[in-house]
């Protein structure tokens, strides 16, 4: 079975920078453990398998997402997020934006005051993760777990840049274990070339992540403050991690997110699951079955490929 898939870097302009991701583009689901080998053997943050429901090919119609998350980069383990979503939605060409009939809507949480009580370490914590900046609000959203920082409007983009909280501090001051991740942002410069309305960076050790690149979960807990902050419902904002990224972000009425951005093709080719693989699931059968119902088993399993990938088959050749 021959799986065209792609490595892409989301949210730029420009090759390695952004989100870099895979993208297996599927013909037929497969069995869940194989989801996991193909992601791990890729070993990039995310692994997306996209699969036509009711379309000729891949550039519109409704087409089924599945993803899987490297949670973290120490242990490389693997989740995957929710279960496999129908998306309606069209691409263009390389480069292009990835939006308009395809919003992928992220719910919005609630954003909550200022947490200073009962949490010993509150201010401790906040200087592991600002250092001895200024900061002007400090908010929590439970929903994504989430603690937001936002620096002094005194504080400009190089301010944001040249933080550099230490992961082991961050794990340190914070016990109480409802904190995902830390998000540290700024007001931006719009009368700018290109005009950011907010700058922000995302730290999250409690995963095994010291800084990621881009983090849509994070930008539906922006998106709410500074919509609100900055009278906006379209905003165009980065994140200033190492890679960079820049996100067009929308709030829709019913108070759903759309994040959209430009992507760069880095990696075209073909992803080959050879024969043997199949092998090991029949193992595993044999191991776990009675002999008359292995028998009956393997036939139906071989009338089965032959149906499905016979044309595969006729394409082998030795060395291929």
């Amino acid at each position: 079975m021959e799986i065209p898939i792609f490595t892409v870097d989301a949210f730029t302009y420009v090759p390695f920078k952004g989100n870099p991701a895979a993208i297996c583009l599927m013909e037929n689901e497969l069995q869940d453990d194989l989801y996991q080998s193909i992601a791990a053997e890729m070993n990039l943050s995310q692994t997306a398998f996209i699969t036509r429901q009711n379309s000729m090919d891949f550039s519109s119609g409704i087409l089924l997402l599945r993803c899987m998350l490297k949670l973290c980069e120490a242990g490389g383990a693997l989740i995957t997020v929710g279960s496999p979503t129908a998306l309606s939605f069209s691409l263009t060409g390389c480069g292009e934006k990835a939006s308009g009939a395809s919003p992928v809507g992220f719910g919005m949480s609630v954003r909550e005051s200022v947490l200073a009580s009962g949490e010993t370490n509150f201010y401790v914590h906040l200087q592991a993760a600002a250092g001895d900046l200024p900061i002007q609000d400090v908010c929590y959203c439970p929903t994504t777990w989430n603690r937001m920082i936002r620096l002094a409007d005194t504080c400009d983009r190089s301010k944001l840049t040249s933080l550099r909280p230490e992961a082991e501090a961050l794990l340190k001051n914070e016990s109480t274990g409802k904190f995902k991740g830390v998000i540290v942002t700024i007001k931006g410069a719009p009368t700018a070339q290109p005009g950011y309305d907010f700058y922000s960076r995302y730290f999250a050790p409690w995963f095994g992540i010291p800084e990621d690149p881009v983090t849509g979960s994070a930008h539906t807990v922006l998106a709410g403050y500074w919509s609100e902050k900055l009278n906006k419902k379209k905003m165009l904002v980065y994140q200033c991690s190492h890679r960079g990224g820049e996100l067009e972000l929308e709030l829709r009425d019913e108070g759903r997110l759309n994040i959209s951005g430009r992507a760069q093709i880095i990696v075209q080719g073909t992803l080959k699951i050879l024969l043997n693989l199949l092998f090991e699931s029949l193992n595993s059968l044999m191991e776990s079955c009675s002999f008359s119902f292995l028998i009956k088993s393997c036939k139906l399993m071989f009338f089965h490929l032959v149906g499905k990938y016979g044309q595969h088959f006729n394409k082998l050749r030795l060395g291929d």
